[in-house]
């Protein structure tokens, strides 16, 4: 299918990789690994045509159908749904010249047409795009709003629907677990396992990777190397190599034995939970691959803390929600929440199930409804989440960040410190505007890093970062001496960092029992319920045809009462539309912002109270941001429920 001899790539002066030689068959496969800059985005430019080889053969196999995903989104009014038909290229061009036989009333070519529409099967097609909307995390409501309505993470799931909904030869997929949460990662999973062609994966996800692929291709010192087996084999198989490598020695058996240390010390106290024996054979995993990371970039710990109050945190009988001008929309309710020293625990739950807003209630982000949060008098929170990227100021560097909140600690300490996060050299020094989204959390991180921390927030903290960072950021967690609440669909991370599992959901939270096996188990009884109970409504329905309007009321009377139900959902409606103007509103002052923050002449002494203004605002807006995105997703929830 795809073949590659003695193929070299070159951006620029720079060689990405030089005499690959391999072939990609139908139905493998191939996780695509490697540093960030090896060339990983620019082979899938290769394959779809957008760059050639400098030197050697790249070729393809005639009439393939390549599919992948958009990294832009267009500001269409369209309905979501036919935005993802649209990935059907053959289905809308079929279509498009029905109409035209039909409007010509060519009797033959209407029925070619229809013909060849069945064998492609269009007509389930809307159902089949519909299900990848619900599997991806969209309600069935959402499936009619305009694309340019959602949020730019739901837009991304759109553009993924749309890559799978093409019938194609080969799927290549970047990153496409960014934004989706723990549910959707694991239909997409058994959605790609199912998946008649060829894969190329790009992915930081080691867990995604070792379910979906059964080949590594990996880039690393210009050339591209192919393992068989997943992640995890790769790992064993590099780790392996490595060790014969007698420069690397003596860093292998530093990091082996702190891997070794913390397994030890942990079996001593784990209970026979499950929960905690999963930990246990996931950290036991990671001795055995260390070797495999030690040439990473990325060597960073947190500092030791001293003395830790327990509790660091708790919330009381609390109401968790938001307050709008018009009414208080309550999310969890009764909530009993603490954090002690040595806590780790990840939230489970849906998407809009309350686990951001727990973390913003704790974080003080989002004031509670009822109740009481009391914190420790010491309580240092580092809170990770995703809008924090947003907040970094354009034109400072890496180092000017850590020195305009440490003006005391010396350059080079600033600088040593910052190196453990790969900002070595002139990159400590350059402004962060051109960054890339993976540099920027890293930068957020080694500042939460250094503000010495004793309670950890983390919401989606991987988002962006590469396999080594997500490595490097595992083992720093093992010694830190504080508490960990972490929201994140990379199930490596939520198993070797938590000892215990909090689900979120109907309102409520509570402890899991089992481990993120048994919970992908339940999100599925829990699929099967809903289908279920709905399909007995309908049963019901079928069974009573006195209940039936078409079979027992006039069309007037019918007619009433659809008006009667479009009457009830008026306010929702209303108060949509209000919603939608609002975040346009709110986008547009935000994007107002970032070109004036991005003007050097802002950054200069005699300009400092109006930084320090358009700072403040910047902050808010994004702050306002996040809490009308939330009201607009239980809102169409609410529809979802009312129609």
């Amino acid at each position: 299918m795809l073949f590659f001899e003695n193929t070299s790539l070159r951006r620029g002066k720079k060689v990405l990789f030089e005499q690959a030689s391999f072939i990609v068959n139908p139905q493998d496969k191939v996780g695509v690994t490697g540093a960030n800059g090896t060339g990983k985005s620019s082979l899938f430019a290769l394959v779809r045509g957008e760059l050639e080889e400098d030197d050697g053969d790249f070729s393809k196999s005639n009439g393939i159908v390549i599919s992948s995903v958009r990294q832009e989104t267009p500001t269409v009014s369209i309905a979501a749904i036919d935005y993802v038909l649209q990935g059907d290229a053959e289905l809308i061009e079929l279509q498009r010249q029905l109409a035209i036989a039909e409007a010509g009333n060519h009797g033959d070519a209407i029925g070619e047409l229809h013909q060849k529409l069945a064998d492609i099967d269009a007509y389930t097609a809307h159902s089949r795009a519909g299900a990848l909307m619900h599997g991806l995390g969209f309600s069935a409501a959402q499936e009619n709003l305009a694309v340019n309505s959602f949020s730019g993470g739901w837009r991304m799931r759109l553009n993924l629907a749309q890559a799978l909904m093409c019938r194609s030869d080969l799927l290549l997929l970047d990153e496409p677990t960014n934004h989706l949460d723990l549910e959707a990662v694991v239909w997409l999973e058994k959605w790609l396992k199912a998946y008649q062609g060829a894969i190329l994966l790009i992915s930081h996800d080691r867990d995604f990777l070792d379910r979906v692929v059964n080949r590594i291709a990996h880039i690393e010192q210009q050339a591209i190397k192919v393992y068989t087996g997943n992640y995890s084999d790769f790992e064993i198989q590099r780790a392996e190599q490595l060790a014969q490598q007698q420069s690397q020695f003596e860093r292998q058996q530093k990091e082996i034995a702190h891997m070794q240390s913390f397994v030890t010390r942990f079996k001593a106290k784990a209970s026979k939970a499950k929960q905690a024996q999963s930990r246990v054979k996931a950290l036991e995993r990671m001795e055995l691959i260390a070797p495999a990371h030690v040439d990473s970039p990325f060597d960073f710990a947190f500092p030791e803390l001293g003395h830790v109050p327990a509790p660091l945190l708790q919330i009381k009988d609390a109401a968790l929600g938001y307050q709008t001008d018009k009414e208080q929309i309550t999310i969890l309710n009764q909530i009993g929440f603490s954090l002690l020293p040595g806590d780790r625990i990840g939230l489970l739950g849906k998407n809009g199930a309350g686990k951001s807003t727990l973390i913003k209630s704790l974080v003080q982000h989002i004031p509670l409804l009822a109740g009481e949060r009391v914190a420790a008098k010491t309580i240092n929170i580092g809170y990770f989440a995703q809008h924090q990227l947003d907040q970094l100021h354009p034109d400072m560097s890496p180092l000017q960040h850590l020195q305009r909140d440490y003006p005391e600690k010396t350059e080079q300490e600033l600088r040593n410190f910052l190196g453990g996060f790969d900002f070595n050299g002139d990159k400590a020094l350059e402004p962060v505007a051109p960054f890339s989204g993976g540099e920027k959390a890293r930068l957020v991180l080694a500042l939460l890093v250094y503000s010495k921390p004793n309670v950890l927030l983390l919401d989606e903290p991987t988002n962006h970062l590469d396999l080594e960072m997500r490595h490097a950021m595992t083992v720093a967690f093992q010694n830190f001496e504080g508490a960990i609440l972490l929201v994140s669909h990379d199930r490596h991370m939520l198993k070797t960092v938590c000892d215990d599992l909090y689900l979120v959901a109907n309102g409520g939270v509570e402890q899991f029992k089992g481990d993120l096996d048994d919970y992908a188990k339940w999100t599925l009884e829990q699929e099967k319920l809903t289908r279920n109970s709905a399909q007995e409504t309908t049963d019901h329905q079928e069974a009573a045809p006195q209940e039936k309007p078409d079979m027992t009321l006039s069309r007037k009377e019918q007619r009433q009462i659809e008006a009667q139900k479009r009457q009830q959902l008026q306010p929702l409606l209303k108060k949509l539309k209000q919603l939608d103007k609002q975040l346009e509103t709110l986008q547009q002052r935000k994007s107002e912002l970032d070109t004036q923050m991005a003007l050097p002449s802002l950054y200069e002494e005699s300009n400092k109270a109006q930084l320090m203004t358009l700072t403040s605002e910047y902050t808010q807006v994004n702050q306002q941001l996040e809490v009308l995105e939330e009201d607009w997703l239980m809102l169409n929830e609410e529809l979802e429920a009312a129609q």
